[in-house]
């Protein structure tokens, strides 16, 4: 065991690092001086310290377990990210003073898309201006300074801002102080968790002018020091756009206004609206699926997405067109396992596309559609190997639903098949945010979802979940998201109110990951996530909805009619 000591006219304390060195520096020092020795891949903006997550300006005052969270973890990207929108915020009040900025939504390729109201929309010429106003601010290393202050005085100031949507959630706020935010002279504004501490941190972005508003770039994780330029989104950013039209009609922008409407009384009305504009919608795919006649319906999206129900809900509304599909399950086209790529981990590989046997399912789809009898296979998944399944034989005009994490992917099926396909790419890409500058992540609640489904139906703990949603995600960043604008409908399965019909759930469930645990981090945030939402009864949630395939109770989890033989 190494040590390292750091020049120290006080008393001493040790830290000791994940690699078994032990540093000693000044008892009180902050964090950060014990890092500045070191060198890491990746710029460090946190430090977990004997188990808690931590600012780098924590200090120090006793002998401690110390992991340095950089930018290329969870925890350090996020909060580069949040740090990052800060200094927008803060930049763009400075030179327009008149204008309010919002947050929106994350986009692909790293960044969030950004809108501005109460004036005209930037120019290039003022966007420009904002950025290099930016780049000034971080070029002065200005600190961001940390206030705990008292409820009533946080919404005294936010509403001489005219900050409605920060009154509004903060009414509902147990704890009766806030933490806030200040940079320099201007404003305070609060933060959801952690900051970087100061603007020099914030080296790597970019603004991009796009569709009326423009878009915050920022690092990914994989390469924690280079904004790579942004693609084309389009039908994503349609999706989010159809989803925040839905908010206005609604009148609940925020998560202040979803709780405001659950005091009030109109719960149920918001459950009742919002079921209705998902089945609206599932309606319209339908018809889009019998206009063009479409033979090969592909679904794909990532974990928790609410696919299964999406997808028996458009076969209720084919059928209600007259239209039967039959679904041809994706996991029975494995190839043998002792031919499975291996990945990175000496594993049998089953996410990857090769390990699924594509020729084969190329034949058996034009042998289907072609309206011949077709001996299909089953997946033994005890054995690792293929065995015979039933023999099908399709009605003329009958579809096949294909649903699997490679729907978006054009290697899936052949070019020949191609034109006879019709592809939905479904995700929760919720736009409800706390208030106008925090954002309520996409992510985030995918995965209080699959904790509430895999406590029900699996028995998994929510440590349990949250230790393998890291591997999750990553097979979703490489097999799904860079194939989602394939997809020539995005369905967004987000509903309103779904957290906080899932709260009261997903809580006892956060609360039982034990201290220490790598996860307890994150299960601590998602509980301070939560503490922003007001519960709703979970009997309001109709048996049909995509809520239900989490909650338990959904009516189509037995449904069979849509397997015609």
């Amino acid at each position: 065991m190494s040590e390292v000591k750091l020049i120290s006219p006080r008393s001493e304390v040790e830290i000791e690092l994940p690699d078994g060195r032990v540093l000693s520096g000044p008892r009180g020092a902050e964090v950060s001086e014990f890092f500045k020795i070191l060198q890491f891949d990746a710029p460090v903006v946190g430090a977990i310290v004997n188990g808690e997550l931590h600012e780098l300006g924590f200090h120090i005052e006793i002998e401690s377990r110390v992991t340095p969270v950089t930018t290329d973890t969870a925890d350090g990207a996020r909060i580069y990210r949040r740090s990052l929108t800060f200094l927008l915020e803060m930049a763009f009040s400075d030179l327009f003073p008149n204008g309010k900025l919002g947050i929106d939504h994350s986009v692909a390729s790293g960044g969030y898309y950004c809108h501005v109201t109460e004036r005209k929309p930037l120019s290039v010429d003022e966007l420009h201006q904002l950025k290099g106003h930016m780049r000034e601010l971080v070029e002065a290393d200005l600190p961001f300074e940390r206030y705990e202050v008292p409820i009533k005085f946080a919404m005294e100031q936010f509403e001489k801002l005219g900050y409605d949507d920060k009154v509004h959630l903060l009414k509902y706020r147990k704890k009766d102080y806030l933490t806030l935010y200040r940079l320099g002279d201007r404003m305070m504004d609060y933060m959801h968790g952690y900051m970087v501490p100061s603007t020099g941190y914030l080296q790597w972005f970019d603004l991009t002018s796009i569709n009326g508003g423009f878009t915050l770039h920022f690092p990914r994780r994989h390469a924690p020091t280079e904004v790579k330029p942004m693609g084309s989104y389009p039908k994503l950013l349609t999706a989010f756009l159809q989803y925040g039209s839905w908010l206005s009609l609604l009148g609940i922008d925020n998560v202040g206004a979803l709780n405001d409407a659950i005091v009030a009384g109109r719960a149920h009305e918001i459950v009742l609206v919002s079921e209705a504009l998902h089945e609206l919608n599932v309606s319209d795919l339908a018809q889009e699926i019998a206009r063009r006649n479409s033979q090969i319906i592909l679904i794909a999206g990532p974990s928790s997405s609410g696919k299964t129900t999406t997808s028996r809900r458009l076969a209720v509304q084919l059928l209600a067109q007259g239209i039967s599909p039959y679904p041809l399950e994706l996991d029975n086209y494995f190839v043998d396992r002792d031919l499975t790529p291996l990945g990175e981990d000496g594993k049998p590989d089953f996410e990857t596309i090769e390990a699924l046997d594509l020729p084969l399912l190329a034949e058996h789809l034009e042998s289907l559609i072609a309206g011949k009898k077709t001996k299909l296979p089953r997946y033994n998944f005890i054995t690792g190997g293929r065995e015979e399944g039933d023999e099908v034989q399709l009605k003329e005009g009958q579809p096949i639903i294909l649903e699997g994490i490679h729907g978006m992917n054009p290697r899936l099926i052949p070019d020949r098949l191609a034109g006879r396909a019709f592809r939905i790419y479904v995700s929760a890409l919720t736009q409800l945010n706390l208030d106008r500058h925090n954002r309520v992540s996409t992510t985030d609640t995918r995965l209080i979802r699959r904790i509430v489904r895999d406590a029900r139906e699996r028995g998994y703990t929510a440590q349990s979940t949250i230790s393998r949603w890291e591997s999750v995600r990553r097979g979703e960043k490489q097999h799904i998201f860079p194939y989602q604008e394939n997809a020539d409908v995005m369905f967004n399965s987000a509903l309103v109110y779904e957290l906080a019909a899932l709260k009261p759930l997903a809580e006892p469930l956060l609360r039982q990951v034990p201290y220490g645990t790598p996860e307890y981090i994150e299960a601590k945030r998602l509980l301070a996530f939560l503490e922003w939402f007001l519960p709703i009864d979970v009997d309001l949630v109709p048996a049909n909805s995509i809520v239900k395939e989490f909650l338990g109770g959904s009516n189509l989890k037995d449904f069979r009619i849509w397997k015609d033989k």
